[in-house]
């Protein structure tokens, strides 16, 4: 595979970027506990973006790993999951708040900290935003990859920080056009009182041709129907 890009996104630290359909997009936990929230949008027109209500109930889901697919309000299909050694990645709980930053590792600004500052997840995708032509009313639930949240009998939200281990990998592939905005700060429901601080790199690769027997297609007659509308789309862009 042909490699376009990389990086290594540091602790705190946010990036968007257009990434085109038809690439592989290639995260490695460079340490133990990771967690890298992630918002995606439709680059032609922002007003669609990724939905979190469709894609769990449309794949009879709650956390998302290899097989999956990513969908947008308009029931087309950003990106799917081909590979993942993690095996499962939060969809429910959401990013780190200014305030709950605060609350749990102690108050932190830039006026005072500097570029050591602790940034929260809310700050680092509003800043994005901006730099995108959008805005806080455009934030939306995220993706949590590496992070494994699950739900009790009682209705109780648990963050599992043994769940993701040091090297390990997801790659999504993108089927659309999109914006990426990545913020690689603390899961909302992480308690540890340090602030976690795990590198994560990141490689953007050409991906071939997706088969009509891809898994990501295949897996169930709503996926299915997903990619018929992204592929529809496209047609009728002359794409």
């Amino acid at each position: 595979m042909k490699k376009i890009w990389s990086k290594v996104l540091c602790p705190g630290e946010k990036w968007s970027g257009n990434i085109g359909r038809g690439k592989y997009i290639h995260f490695k936990a460079m340490g133990d506990n990771a967690n890298v929230s992630m918002l995606m949008y439709n680059m032609r027109d922002t007003s669609e973006r990724y939905n979190m209500p469709d894609t769990l109930k449309a794949q009879y889901t709650a956390y998302l790993t290899t097989g999956n697919i990513l969908m947008s309000d308009n029931g087309r299909v950003l990106a799917s999951i081909i590979e993942d050694t993690c095996g499962w990645h939060d969809t429910i709980s959401g990013y780190l708040t200014r305030k709950m930053a605060d609350k749990r590792y102690g108050v932190s600004k830039y006026e005072m900290d500097r570029n050591d500052w602790l940034r929260s997840g809310e700050e680092n995708f509003k800043v994005e935003l901006i730099r995108n032509g959008m805005g806080p009313r455009d934030l939306v639930p995220c993706v949590n990859l590496f992070a494994k949240v699950y739900c009790e009998r009682d209705g109780s939200m648990h963050y599992d920080r043994e769940h993701c281990k040091k090297d390990m990998t997801v790659t999504l592939r993108t089927e659309m056009d999109m914006i990426v905005i990545l913020s690689n700060t603390p899961n909302i429901l992480d308690e540890s009182k340090a602030y976690p601080a795990v590198p994560i790199a990141i490689n953007i690769y050409e991906a071939p041709p997706v088969d009509l027997l891809d898994q990501c297609i295949t897996r169930r007659h709503e996926n299915y129907r997903a990619f018929e509308n992204t592929w529809e789309y496209y047609e009728l862009l002359g794409l």
